[in-house]
């Protein structure tokens, strides 16, 4: 017997034919609205996939001030 084709005799939590209550909604919106998908990536395109402002990340940078060694210590 191979390691891959193991299985115990009785597992407790499985459930091959469950399928929960969100899993089975996000289905039925999926076959019933199949334009869905792309509108949210339409939307991650809008706000996520953006490209980067070199002028703001340079000032970003510029304005770090850096942290002490340990930060829990008080400056007396």
């Amino acid at each position: 017997m191979s390691v891959l084709s193991y299985r115990p005799a009785m597992f407790p939590f499985a459930r091959p034919h469950y399928t929960s209550d969100t899993t089975q909604f996000l289905a039925q919106l999926k076959v019933e609205r199949p334009e869905l998908e792309a509108q949210q990536r339409q939307g991650r395109a809008l706000l996520w996939d953006t490209g980067m402002d070199a002028q703001f990340q340079a000032q970003a940078k510029a304005a770090r001030v850096a942290q002490q060694p340990y930060v829990y210590q008080t400056k007396a």
